[in-house]
């Protein structure tokens, strides 16, 4: 079996400049082969285990990543490990928001984004229970003073939250008291001790602490407030696309039929999701499949300027990218030669 990146990760804390040295063409891959087995092995990190993800678990499940000649296994890499992991050369890439490669590229590195999983912003604002806004209420009104529970400073949620706050005339700094979790799956726990009013939460986090009682329905819906967003891309080395492309494309080709058979097929999206996250309810999981669809959260593979530039913006506005001295643009962080229209 020919082996890509195998090797042990990188703990999220890890330097990024010794990330950066380490990202050098090649680096986590190894020609050996095991006789009678001719699938090439890669790992791939996700920041969460989300239901955004599912066109990803369904090309593992059906068997599209085998049918490319690929051995396809996802690590959960919390803290940024998934954006570390891929700089050290130790994962073939990550699977999340451009502007995560974006910032990566702001700081030395050189990473693109080959393919969208994500087409929506894959956050809700929620209310702890007894904390809710009044029926009509001015949201900027509401949050002000509030601890919002939410993600790390410089992930994806995060910036939407401060794109959000900011929106609503608010000053991230000053008007509102961020929870910042460094580990998203603690959110639940933070806004059970009573540490925070609000969180910002994505699948299936919002279902489950629906089904605990934690929070109600999402007081405000980024995903239909932003519009076409790449929320989630699957983001690689650019050497990695320059030296070998007929590897991105298989595995780009095995996602897009994932992807479509989401999109297409409700009651296999449903069985998938209840075996990937056995501990929801089924009258929870639906909600949670009914939100998904309703509110377009799979839009094809294709990555377009709108989506892309929505999502460097947004990151602009929460102050999680300053690209002033390196831009960052579509044609710069995105490589559409893989999947078209």
């Amino acid at each position: 079996m020919k082996t890509l990146a195998r090797a042990a990760l990188v703990p999220a804390a890890a330097a990024l400049a010794l990330a950066l040295a380490a990202c050098s063409p090649g680096s986590g891959t190894t020609t050996a082969a095991a006789a009678g087995d001719d699938l090439t092995s890669l790992t791939l990190a996700e920041p969460v285990h989300g239901v955004g993800y599912l066109p990803l678990y369904a090309a593992q499940d059906l068997g599209y990543f085998a049918d490319a000649g690929l051995d396809v296994e996802v690590t959960t890499l919390t803290g940024g490990g998934h954006v570390n992991a891929t700089l050290a050369g130790e994962v073939f890439g990550f699977i999340g928001g451009p502007e995560s490669g974006a910032v990566a590229n702001v700081k030395g590195a050189d990473l693109v984004a080959v393919a969208n999983v994500v087409n929506r912003g894959n956050v809700y604002v929620v209310a702890a229970t007894g904390h809710e806004p009044e029926p009509g209420a001015d949201m900027g009104e509401y949050l002000a003073g509030k601890t919002i529970a939410g993600g790390r400073y410089g992930g994806t949620p995060n910036a939407i939250l401060r794109h959000v706050l900011i929106t609503e005339g608010l000053d991230p700094a000053t008007d509102v008291t961020l929870l910042e979790i460094e580990d998203s799956s603690a959110i639940p726990s933070a806004v059970q001790a009573g540490q925070a009013q609000v969180a910002v939460v994505a699948e299936p986090q919002l279902g489950l602490g629906i089904q605990q009682g934690l929070w109600g329905e999402p007081i405000i819906n980024p995903l239909q407030l932003l519009g076409p967003y790449a929320y989630s891309s699957i983001v690689v080395p650019r050497a990695t696309v320059e030296e070998d492309p007929e590897l991105v494309q298989a595995f780009v080709d095995a996602l897009a039929k994932g992807q479509q058979r989401i999109e297409e097929d409700r009651e296999y999206a449903e069985k998938l999701a209840a075996a990937q996250f056995p501990t929801m309810e089924p009258a929870v999981l639906t909600a949670t499949l009914d939100r998904a669809y309703a509110d377009g959260l799979w839009g094809g593979s294709v990555l377009t300027e709108e989506a892309v530039e929505t999502a460097l913006e947004v990151a602009r506005s929460g102050e999680i990218l300053d690209d002033s001295a390196t831009p960052q643009t579509f044609d710069v962080i995105a490589d559409t030669r893989f999947v078209q229209d």
